[in-house]
Parts: structure tokens; sequence; C-alpha cells
């Protein structure tokens, strides 16, 4: 197995950078991003080599497997070795990273266990176990005792010690990860992987209760009834895992990570139009992220730092850049709703979070071309944010909720001033 070398045209290029894209747009992407997690795996296998240690054989192993199944059944096998807790696992393995238990070598032999259960091939294998369970990457967590523990694909069963548990709802010893479907939307709910979001602004929940799970998969399916037609197959193709997060003291957080692309944590949402937002928000992050590991937009970081309308702290081009395109798109999700709410207390709540997150976009837009840290590519696509943006502002809104966003606007540019003190003017 291999990597293939991926690019994106220039009409894809403009797509994604006025927003959109479009599920041809999306494939390609998601097409990078499995090609990135073969090259992870395979340089997982070669730092296990020569495979002295009983750590090594276990990933050769693995590896074997997982390059059997991709033969005998390619879309079940690339749905794990795509699945994002993956991609996460083998960074921290390659960097030797021990800050999250289970990134080592061995715990390849348990994404090969995983893709030859999806892909229906028979093989035993030994897989390591960690903190007393066998996680297998987008299937679930077995208890499990000692060190190891044997995995039978067939039978889905995991032996260790005196236990035998079966891979089946409700079995002893088991936990599945369980699933939302809502119109085109297929996602896995992950609590369970150790792996499952690196990011570390926020904390991912225990194991949900069944009455948790089915409240988030309420929310989602009426997220999913207030997104536009476009933006909803976009989510559909992009977010593939829901990572449940612990609410903050006050407010909400959501995040996703370059890491584990496909992937949105968040924490539990108050309502369907905020969920849809935050669904948005952080699907045009995982665009950009999947973006940037293939074309450059930003210069290395010069220590410049500057004004951004959403957060509280000086932010550099790069941050700038990932808020401004997450805003472009919740501007646009909430352009949409002053028209297609059936609630007038949404339509207004639209009307003023669309004029006030269009013009703080357009303000970071004109920061980020004046700023110098841009390369051609970075220009090009900030210039056609900006473009959207002008064309959005020019678009009459409510003076009640003008109103409203400026005051709102007005009031973090003055906290943020007394906090940071006035930041310097971009360089052009």
């Amino acid at each position: 197995m291999s990597g293939k070398s991926h690019g994106i045209s220039r009409e894809l290029f403009t797509a994604i950078a006025r927003g959109g894209g479009g599920s041809a747009a999306m494939r390609e992407l998601a097409a990078a991003q499995h090609s990135k997690h073969l090259i992870l795996l395979r340089a997982v296998l070669e730092a296990a080599h020569p495979a002295t240690r009983p750590d090594d054989r276990l990933a050769a192993a693995g590896y074997d497997l997982m390059a059997r199944a991709q033969r005998e059944n390619p879309s079940a096998a690339q749905m794990v070795i795509s699945y994002p807790s993956v991609g996460a696992w083998s960074l921290h393995t390659i960097r030797s990273d021990q800050i999250v238990p289970g990134a080592q070598p061995s715990a390849l032999a348990a994404v090969g266990a995983a893709a030859a259960i999806r892909a229906g091939v028979d093989a035993e294998i030994e897989v390591p176990v960690t903190a007393g369970q066998v996680i297998l990457p987008s299937l679930g967590a077995a208890a499990a005792e000692g060190s190891t523990a044997l995995v039978r694909t067939a039978a889905g069963e995991i032996r260790s010690g005196s236990l035998r548990v079966i891979m089946r709802p409700g079995a002893d010893g088991w936990r599945e990860l369980r699933t939302i479907q809502a119109g085109s939307l297929d996602v896995i709910v992950d609590d369970l992987d150790p792996f499952r979001m690196p990011a570390t602004d926020g904390q991912p929940t225990g194991r949900l209760t069944q009455a948790e799970a089915a409240e988030l998969a309420d929310m989602v399916n009426a997220a999913w009834q207030v997104m536009d037609p476009a933006s909803a197959a976009e989510i559909a193709a992009l977010i593939k895992v829901i990572v449940p997060y612990s609410a903050p003291d006050s407010g909400l957080v959501s995040t996703s990570s370059p890491q584990t692309f496909g992937t949105v944590a968040m924490s539990r949402q108050p309502n369907p139009y905020t969920c849809a937002e935050t669904l948005l928000h952080e699907a045009h992050h995982i665009k950009l992220s999947a973006l940037l590991d293939l074309v450059s937009l930003c210069k290395p970081d010069d220590g410049q730092r500057y004004y951004a309308p959403w957060r509280d702290d000086p932010r550099p081009a790069s941050g700038l850049l990932q808020g401004a395109y997450a805003f472009l798109g919740v501007s646009g999700f909430w352009r949409g709703q002053q028209a297609s709410a059936p609630e007038p207390e949404v339509r207004q709540r639209a009307a003023a979070e669309f004029a006030r997150w269009r013009d703080g976009a357009a303000l970071v837009c004109d920061t980020l071309l004046s700023s110098g840290q841009l390369t051609g590519d970075g220009l090009e696509f900030t210039g056609e944010m900006a473009r959207v943006l002008a064309a959005w502002q020019r678009e009459p809104v409510a003076a009640d909720a003008l109103a409203v966003a400026h005051a709102k606007a007005d009031r973090h540019a003055t906290q943020w001033q007394a906090d940071n003190g006035v930041m310097p003017p971009a360089r052009g």
C-alpha cells in the first residue's frame, strides 16, 4: 500500500476559497487525506523494523493483515485506514509522543484487526491491551486482561486471560461505537478512542449514556433540517465522526484538528440552529486544514500578531486565515436563515449574526491581504473570500439588527484593546 500524489485544480481551489467546493472538492480532499494516512501507517511500520521486539512483530502482523483487507475489500478497509483517530495515533507514534497511552507501533495490529473485521476477512491476530482494554478503531472497545489479546475477526471475539468478549451490542465487556444518521449524513459518535481528538481546547466526555447518545442524535437530526442543501451535502462528505465534549463553565466549545480529518468535537448544543452553525464552522476548518496539506497559503510566521473579532487574544496570520474562513461559512449560514427560518426570533438573530460576522471576516481579510504574510496562493485564496464578503456587505440588513451587530463588535474591540493594547497596523 502506498499514498498517491495529490493536488487541487484551480477551479476547485477557487470554489473552496469562496466557501464551497461541492462534492467534487470534498472527494479530492478526502482522497488526499487517505493517502496521507497510508504514508503515516507505512512510517509506523518502518519505525517497527527490524521487528525484533514483540511490539514490532505485532506491528508487522497488523500491517500485513491491513494490506490483505485492502486487497479483498478496498472500500471496507479504507473506512478504517481513513478513520480520523488512526491519523492522530500514527502521528503520536511516529513522534514517540506518550502523552496519550497507546502511541506505540503494536497498535497497528488493532488497525489491521478492525480493517479485517469490516472487510469480512477471516483471521486471528494478537493486539495490544492498553489500560485494560482493546481499542478497535471505528468499531469500539473491549475489556481485556494482560498485555495482549487475541482477536478472531470472523467470530467477532476478543480473548485475553479469562475473558472472552463478543463484539455484539450489549454483550459483556464490549462497548460499540454508535452512529447517527441524518439525511445523507452518516457519522460515528466516538466517545471511546484515546486518540479521538488531540486538540487541547476542550475535554472529551467519557462514555455517553444511552439517553445522552439519543439526545445528541436528535439534536444533529434537528440541525440537519435547518441547513441548506449545498452545505448539508458538504458536511455529509466531510464529517465522519462527532466527539462529544464536556460543556465549559459557560458557553459552548467546539474544535477540529488537522490530525483528525473528518472529526468535529463539540459540547452539548442548545438548539438546532446553533448546532448547525457549529457543524458548518468546524467543517470549514476541516476543509481549510486539508487544503493546507496540498497548498501553502501562509509564509513562515514572522512573529506579528493581529486582531480577530472572534478571539480575545492576538492571532498569527495562520490563525487569522483559519478564523476568517470559518466565519465566512458562519456568515453564509446566517445569511440564508434570514429568509428560511420559520421563527421570527431566529430570523432576527440571523440578520444580526450575518451582519456581524460578514463585517468581521471582511476586516480580517483586509488585514491578511496587507500583512505580507500570505503566499501568492494565499493572496488569491483570501482575495476570493474578500470578494464574497464585499458582495454580502452590500446586501441590506434591518437597522435594528445592524445596531445589535455593531454594538457587539464595538464591545469586543474595546475589551480586546483594554486587554492587549493597540496592535501595530499590518505591514504592506
